[in-house]
């Protein structure tokens, strides 16, 4: 279709909700918040339960906790259950319990009374840290800066998942406007991490913290290939510094484990032999 003859899109004075938009999460997408139905979520045996699905944003609370496990911090042992986002898992009265906003991740600790709700992936990172006193620097400087790059974090990956990801990815149709757009600003983050890495072995220096366990499953599985299949049209092995940090981060053992947490190969984690005969790459 020529430029002549396209329509442009022109918007209402009042926006509808057409329940039927298209692209692969139009089924559970809606304007409003609030549960669709009533189900009690399970409790494990372990003070800390997690409510979660093996998205970048849940694997940064499974890889938290088997970081911490792998420390030898033993009260970090958790209970894992899938919210399977597909079927609206996340609109059960249990979950808006715990997240009004209906995301995943969501925590639960026992330990506390009354029991303490935790939602937000970067907010759960946080009080787990304070909780164990862990994967966050002592010295000031390197404190701050791992704190600054696990904001950077928060605010920047909407654009690459629900910007760049939806567009090129889970769209109905492709369009070159939102794509072209969305790619300058993941290309444009890129860079910024690239650069940053160059001078660093990790993001707030020395020193393996709550940053990168942030930023890995979004730009470190981008660049590993493993997020929208668009590692040849971003040209990922430029970013030569990211690449050895995302390489590097994949190998930690306790990485492959969180990774699966509420996946494909491990629908629910409650102990360590779980993942016995799992594919930990």
């Amino acid at each position: 279709m020529s430029d002549d003859n396209k329509q442009e899109y022109v918007p209402p004075k009042v926006w509808q909700w057409q329940s039927k938009s298209g692209g692969q999460f139009a089924n559970i997408n809606r304007p409003i918040s609030g549960a669709t139905h009533d189900k009690v979520l399970e409790i494990g045996k372990h003070p800390l339960q997690v409510h979660s699905l093996a998205t970048p944003n849940g694997q940064k609370v499974t890889i938290m906790l088997e970081e911490l496990l792998a420390m030898g911090i033993q009260e970090a042992e958790y209970d894992a259950y899938l919210i399977n986002i597909g079927e609206g898992d996340q609109f059960s009265s249990g979950f808006v319990d715990i997240n009004p906003n209906s995301k995943i991740p969501a925590l639960m600790d026992h330990s506390t009374t009354p029991p303490t709700r935790v939602f937000e992936s970067g907010s759960i990172l946080q009080y787990l840290a304070e909780k164990f006193d862990a994967l966050v620097p002592k010295d000031h400087k390197a404190n701050t800066e791992c704190r600054n790059w696990l904001f950077w974090q928060m605010g920047s990956a909407p654009y690459l998942g629900g910007g760049f990801g939806h567009f090129y990815a889970y769209a109905p149709t492709k369009m070159q406007y939102p794509i072209d757009r969305f790619t300058m600003e993941a290309k444009r983050q890129l860079d910024v991490l690239d650069k940053h890495l160059a001078e660093h072995t990790y993001f707030a220096g020395d020193e393996y913290s709550i940053a990168d366990i942030a930023i890995w499953p979004w730009y470190g599985n981008l660049v590993l290939g493993n997020l929208y299949n668009a590692a040849e049209f971003l040209e990922v092995t430029s970013y030569t510094h990211l690449l050895r940090w995302a390489k590097a981060i994949g190998q930690r053992p306790a990485v492959k484990r969180g990774s699966l947490v509420n996946g494909a190969q491990l629908h629910e984690r409650h102990d360590s032999s779980d993942f016995d005969g799992l594919d930990l790459g």
